[in-house]
């Protein structure tokens, strides 16, 4: 069985995010998608809130695909699931000179792992959960980004933490 590993903060999981992992589920047998917390980034939803707003959102993709939370170096984390492929998404450049970097470290770690990379859809790769929580932040509309779930969810938690700015 071929499992791929699709690893991620997903804070919040985006409609880029989907389109990886609705392809990225067509390469493999399994695709296990690793909710992690980035510690350079202060996420807006716990590891909890994550992993049940990743799950909820690709419940409806065909494929076997599981969702896991994981707090180790990613190698680690895909040794323990079996895989023999990270599935990584790119957006632009900066994306490709940052995966590349990583894709080399990984493969010195495990080199019986290998890195894909997909490339984002054209209508999707501006995309990043950053930049959505910024608009947010700011009031301005994250429908065309994100789910209308994800979209209420962002929306509430920003109301829940005071963090709008602006005007209202």
């Amino acid at each position: 069985m071929r499992i791929g590993v699709y690893p991620g903060t997903f804070d919040p999981i985006t409609l880029g995010h989907m389109d990886i992992i609705r392809r990225g589920a067509k390469l493999v047998d399994r695709l296990v998608i690793g909710v992690t917390t980035n510690i350079s980034k202060s996420p807006l939803f716990d590891d909890e809130e994550r992993i049940a707003m990743v799950r909820h959102e690709v419940a409806a993709i065909e494929g076997d695909i599981r969702v896991v939370g994981f707090n180790s170096l990613l190698m680690d984390f895909a040794e323990r699931e079996g895989a023999s492929v990270i599935v990584r998404g790119l957006r632009a450049v900066a994306d490709f000179e940052y995966e590349y970097q990583m894709a080399g470290m990984n493969q010195q770690l495990n080199d019986r792992v290998e890195t894909v990379f997909l490339m984002a859809d054209v209508g999707l790769q501006p995309i990043a959960s950053r930049l959505v929580k910024e608009i947010a932040i700011f009031g301005g509309e994250i429908h065309k980004f994100v789910t209308p779930a994800v979209r209420e969810a962002v929306e509430r938690r920003i109301a829940e933490r005071g963090l709008r700015q602006g005007e209202p």
